[in-house]
């Protein structure tokens, strides 16, 4: 499909419309655009989605000549496929994902290696979150033996740590009293009915659905201790959550960690993957604004640990800004 066929599906009402709430317009773009950005994001309820927000008007401001658009999505796993297929340009996507997609793990959800990957920034971690009510009286991993567990959308990447996090502590879903596939918005609202025990959600500090769980019943975090982390290795390292992060959570919780990365593909132009990669770091604080867990966002680590190669604007930018 020719970029003004797609733009017109997109606008007009095909189903990828569907998924895509609103379309921004650069501020400094022309009647009609000569380039197109469609920002994959995740879940509204998630960190993705406002971040996807923030960096499409970001562009549609900053980046002459473009329109983009923001398209809600099941995350990583689904961005990492659309993008292969030439449906995105930019997209979020936790570390090891991006790292199985560029492997062609078919476990993990990708049938093939994805070879048109390219990588843009590492930019803030991901805490694994397991958050439980308190009267099911869940407070460690052993715990949720027997209960009611949602890991997040099947095979997204939420739900890969959901299984490396479970394998590590000699669980598997066998163990569990029902296992859920739900985004983390419906994960929270069946335990608010207390049709559900536990929530895992692999997002940035302050995801909207644990505050709104938070706020609505007695909630229990539970920890994965540091050597449970070590256990998995990388690309997971060992972290903790803030005292106070959540309501009721009044001490630090160990957890594991995973850095999500901003990929696009290789047939995105060598000029829009440069100031795809010079406008985000030229307005972090709007991303900050949209979400304080890109207040992890850091120019100079931004090129370590790439599972895919830069592309080769984003090595341009970093060589200018001399972190490459």
């Amino acid at each position: 499909m020719s970029d003004w066929n797609r733009r017109q599906f997109l606008v007009g009402g095909g189903s990828l419309a569907l998924a895509a709430p609103f379309i921004l317009r650069g501020m400094t773009a022309p009647a009609f655009a000569d380039e197109f950005v469609n920002v994959l994001s995740g879940g509204t309820s998630g960190v993705y989605y406002p971040l996807g927000v923030a960096l499409a008007k970001i562009y549609g401001d900053k980046i002459a000549g473009v329109r983009t658009q923001v398209q809600a999505t099941k995350a990583s796993v689904e961005n990492l496929n659309l993008l292969q297929q030439g449906k995105g340009e930019i997209a979020f996507a936790l570390g090891d994902s991006v790292k199985f997609a560029w492997d062609g793990n078919e476990e993990a959800g990708f049938k093939a290696k994805l070879d048109k990957l390219r990588g843009i920034a590492a930019i803030y971690p991901n805490y694994i979150q397991i958050v439980a009510s308190q009267e099911s009286g869940i407070k460690t991993l052993a715990d949720l033996k027997g209960k009611a567990l949602s890991v997040g959308a099947a095979k997204s990447g939420t739900e890969l740590n959901a299984r490396a996090i479970l394998n590590a502590a000699g669980l598997s879903y066998d163990d569990l009293g029902r296992v859920e596939y739900l985004p983390f918005g419906e994960s929270v609202e069946l335990m608010k009915n207390r049709q559900l025990d536990a929530t895992l959600q692999s997002a940035g500090l302050g995801v909207a659905s644990i505050r709104d769980l938070g706020t609505s019943l007695p909630i229990q975090m539970v920890s994965v201790p540091a050597d449970t982390v070590a256990k998995i290795g990388a690309p997971y390292v060992a972290k903790q959550i803030p005292a106070g992060t959540y309501d009721g959570q009044a001490d630090d919780v160990p957890t594991a960690a995973v850095v999500n990365f901003l990929v696009t593909r290789d047939g995105v132009s060598d000029e829009i993957g440069y100031q795809m990669t010079k406008q985000l770091f030229d307005n972090l604080p709007d991303m900050v604004a949209a979400h304080k867990a890109a207040s992890g966002i850091v120019l100079a680590d931004a090129a370590k640990d790439m599972p895919v190669p830069l592309h080769p604007g984003a090595e341009r930018y970093y060589k200018e800004a001399g972190i490459l």
